[in-house]
């Protein structure tokens, strides 16, 4: 675990080129090719560049090559731009985004993660950015080992009325062929109820994976967002003890349907954010991410704090 435990992202500052969207693009223009970059480094920070909100997508442009949309999302945020671009999730400022990697749940996942800082937070707000090697080697061995057959997740999403996100939020669409197009891809076992809600349960997913590049083995699952031991709030919490956990806005069990204990959602939780390295913001600062080798989250803020976030294959 040693060589992993001085990891830290790369920033690149102005250096021989105007702190400007131009200068970025410049200097975007000068390396020999950002994916080998990114690979490499695993997190990227452009400081100092001060681009503004407006000039925002032709700098996306050169790092997102293919943007996507926020397709089978589970947290709540909001389009602002027509070419993918989207806020950061939009939970109470109070509240601690545990490490995750985008989609690590679905079938689909994005290779690329983008992070623009429009306004600078009052206090507090950083990304904490977590080695999914790290975090991998970090956990218990029992725990480890518990994992090793994949983990298995249920939604429940309603029509447009009750607890958590609708189906139609969380696919971008109101179309119900496309949503079932999507899960037979997927291989989902699904249903829609009387109610005009959907019932989806995932096959078998890995608790790890290795990076398409590198070989690494990374952590790479969200097992402990979808249980209860870990929900963010106290109405959460309370549903989570009256409610059987198939009924539960989402929910998941080990690969087999067995329950998984309490104590290993919370020894991963707190081990990926106490590995995870701050990122902080200020206004004009990017950072791109490789979601597979990286997992990310989000510390509490006081003021305005607004980032904005895209994805891209």
């Amino acid at each position: 675990m040693s060589e992993h435990n001085d990891w830290k992202p790369a920033e690149v500052r102005p250096d021989g080129v105007e702190p400007s969207a131009g200068g970025l693009r410049r200097t975007l223009a000068a390396m020999d090719d950002f994916g080998d970059v990114l690979t490499r480094a695993k997190v990227v920070v452009f400081r100092g560049f001060q681009v503004s909100e407006p000039e925002l997508e032709d700098v996306m442009d050169l790092l997102l090559p293919n943007r996507l949309a926020y397709r089978h999302g589970t947290s709540p945020r909001t389009k602002v731009a027509a070419g993918n671009v989207y806020t950061s999730t939009e939970y109470p400022r109070e509240q601690t985004i545990a490490m995750h990697n985008e989609l690590s749940y679905s079938h689909k996942w994005p290779a690329r993660l983008l992070f623009y800082c429009a306004t600078t937070p009052g206090s507090g707000g950083a990304t904490p950015v977590v080695d999914g090697t790290l975090w991998l080697e970090s956990l218990d061995d029992e725990v480890r080992d518990a994992f090793a057959g994949g983990v298995r997740y249920s939604q429940n999403l309603h029509d447009g009325l009750g607890l958590g996100r609708s189906w139609q939020q969380t696919f971008e669409t109101d179309d119900r062929e496309q949503v079932e197009a999507f899960l037979e891809e997927g291989h989902f076992a699904w249903k829609w109820t009387s109610d005009g809600g959907l019932r989806m349960v995932s096959p078998v997913r890995p608790a790890a994976v290795k990076h398409p590049v590198t070989g690494d083995e990374v952590w790479f699952n969200q097992a402990d967002h979808f249980h209860p031991a870990a929900l963010g709030d106290d109405l959460a919490r309370e549903l989570a003890q009256i409610l059987p956990p198939e009924e539960l806005p989402q929910s998941v069990t080990f690969a087999d349907g067995g329950p998984i204990p309490e104590a290993y959602v919370t020894h991963v939780h707190d081990r990926g954010l106490e590995l995870a390295v701050d990122v902080d913001w200020r206004q004009g600062d990017l950072m791109v991410i490789d979601n597979v080798a990286v997992g990310h989250g989000r510390r509490p803020y006081t003021g305005d704090r607004r980032v904005l976030v895209a994805m891209s294959d």
